[in-house]
């Protein structure tokens, strides 16, 4: 094993110890880890994007918005969280207009505040938090993995040349089918699972995980990075580790918000509304 080798997998060990332990703990300690990661991921956009350099205003406007969405999920009330993102998006947009503003700042702060939403709120029910928390990880690791080694071993076409070069067909598809059989695992684990919704669920899960690596492949592209940034070592930063997270969690919040709206249904339990039609 090479050294560059042990220290990733040293890497690998240690942040999955401290992110299942949170997630196992719950509460006040996975708010942090979520706050952490959105405040971290803003820190590698700005520097990424150029921002930190080219719009002193404008980044301590983002710093500010991130702060607060980080702090309400930590200390305050989760029913604000959605809120504040929203508000502090738009109140950016009409900035960048007014002040010209990079384009990039308002997208960093909605990208970084909506994975700390998405990620608290999932995990914030006691009863399912844990069994959804743990539900979208698997799918993410299950399909990263999966993708890649099938990627490898098949090759064959490229899934987006332009974007991302060493990504194929085989790999992606190979990601999906693993991710939708991770996830039913879990689903099963703890659940009598009938039907069609938890594979449906898992597939579009899979699918969204995939496009966040695909869209953080193509900001590293737009500005000629190859890392977001050097914080883990062997591994580069954290949104090269938590960009399909980011997005397939994003989208299970969405989803369980919008059950919600369509049955008038209670948003306290993102958990309960994403396994509603599981038979316990």
């Amino acid at each position: 094993m090479t050294r560059e080798l042990r220290l990733r997998t040293l890497s690998a060990i240690v942040m999955l110890i401290v992110v299942l332990s949170a997630t196992w703990l719950g509460g006040f300690y996975f708010s942090c880890l979520a706050a952490v990661i959105g405040l971290t991921v803003f820190w590698e956009w700005s520097h990424m994007t150029g921002l930190a350099a080219n719009s002193i205003r404008g980044v301590a406007a983002g710093w500010f918005s991130v702060a607060v969405i980080a702090l309400n999920v930590v200390f305050g009330d989760m029913t604000l969280s959605l809120p504040l993102l929203g508000g502090f998006t738009v109140t950016l947009i009409l900035a960048t207009f007014i002040w010209r503003w990079s384009w990039w700042l308002s997208a960093g702060v909605l990208y970084s505040g909506a994975c700390i939403v998405a990620l608290a709120s999932i995990r914030d029910d006691d009863a399912l938090g844990f069994v959804a928390m743990l539900f979208v990880f698997v799918i993410v690791w299950s399909t990263d993995i999966l993708a890649y080694f099938v990627g490898r071993t098949l090759g064959g076409p490229k899934l987006a040349p332009r974007i991302s070069p060493g990504k194929t067909w085989s790999g992606a598809i190979g990601g999906t089918i693993a991710g939708v059989i991770g996830g039913y695992i879990v689903a099963f684990s703890y659940f009598s699972v009938s039907g069609l919704w938890i594979p449906i669920l898992a597939l579009a899960l899979s699918v969204l995980s995939q496009m966040g690596d695909l869209f953080e492949s193509f900001i590293k592209r737009r500005f000629g990075a190859k890392d977001s940034s050097h914080l883990i070592p062997g591994h580069g930063g954290v949104m090269d580790r938590v960009d399909g997270l980011a997005t397939a969690s994003f989208g299970a919040f969405i989803i369980a918000m919008s059950l919600a709206a369509s049955s008038n249904g209670s948003t306290d339990s993102i958990g309960g509304l994403l396994f509603g039609f599981v038979g316990k």
